[in-house]
C-alpha cells in the first residue's frame, strides 16, 4: 500500500472516529433523559417541567460546560437583556434581612406552599461571614467582598445582575439564576446587595 492511500485511510478514520465517539456520548444522556422524565411526577409546587432544559442549559450539557464561543456570546447577550432592573432606580436593601436570607435554604421543594419566600441558600456555596463555620467552597469565597470592590453605583448594579443571573457573565456558571428563575424577589436580592456591599454587613465588619 502506497504512502497516498495510506493518508487517505487515516483522514478518514480522523473524521469517522470522532463522529462515532460523539454517538456514543449522546447515546448514554438521551437515555438518562429519558429515564427522569419518565420517572419523575408533579407533587405540590414541585413540577416534572424542571427537568426540561431550555437552550443554555442544552449547550452547557452538551459541551460540558465549554460551548463553542459564538454561542456562549449570543446566549450570554440575550440573557443580559432579559434583567429586570430595579424601577427605582436603587440596588441596596437591608443587610441584615440578607443575611438572614443567605443563611436559609428554604423554598422550591414539593412540600413548600406557592407564594413562601424561598431563601438564597448562599452559605451553601460561598463564604460570607467570618463567624459562620459551616459553609461551602463551590463559589468563591465572599468574606470582605465590599470592602475589596467598593460600593459604587457600578459595584452595587453590577452585583444585582449577578445575583439577578449570573449566566449572563458566565453562561455555564454553576450559580442559579435567582431573579430570572423567579426563586428571589426584587427585595430579596436588594437585599443580598446590602449583604456584601454594606460596609456595617457580617461580610465586611468582621
Amino acid at each position: 500500500m502506497n504512502a497516498k492511500w495510506i493518508i487517505a485511510i487515516a483522514m478518514a478514520l480522523a473524521q469517522v472516529v470522532p463522529a462515532q465517539a460523539a454517538k456514543a456520548d449522546a447515546a448514554p444522556d438521551a437515555k438518562a433523559a429519558a429515564i427522569i422524565k419518565r420517572d419523575f411526577h408533579d407533587n405540590g409546587i414541585a413540577k416534572a417541567d424542571r427537568v426540561n432544559q431550555d437552550e443554555l442549559q442544552a449547550l452547557c450539557t452538551r459541551f460540558g460546560d465549554n460551548p463553542p464561543r459564538k454561542d456562549q456570546e449570543r446566549i450570554e447577550k440575550q440573557q443580559t437583556q432579559a434583567i429586570k432592573w430595579p424601577a427605582d432606580g436603587k440596588y441596596l436593601g437591608d443587610w441584615k434581612a440578607g443575611e438572614q436570607l443567605a443563611q436559609s435554604g428554604a423554598g422550591m421543594t414539593w412540600s413548600d406552599k406557592a407564594g413562601d419566600p424561598a431563601g438564597g441558600n448562599c452559605y451553601n456555596c460561598h463564604q460570607l461571614s467570618a463567624k459562620e463555620i459551616a459553609y461551602g467552597t463551590i463559589g468563591p469565597s465572599l468574606l470582605h467582598f465590599g470592602n475589596t470592590r467598593g460600593n459604587t453605583a457600578e459595584v452595587q448594579r453590577y452585583v444585582y445582575a449577578r445575583i439577578y443571573n449570573a449566566k449572563a457573565a458566565n453562561m455555564c456558571a454553576n450559580m442559579p439564576r435567582f431573579g430570572h428563575m423567579g426563586i428571589l424577589t426584587e427585595a430579596q436580592i436588594k437585599d443580598l446587595v446590602a449583604l456584601l456591599l454594606d460596609p456595617e454587613s457580617l461580610v465586611n465588619k468582621e
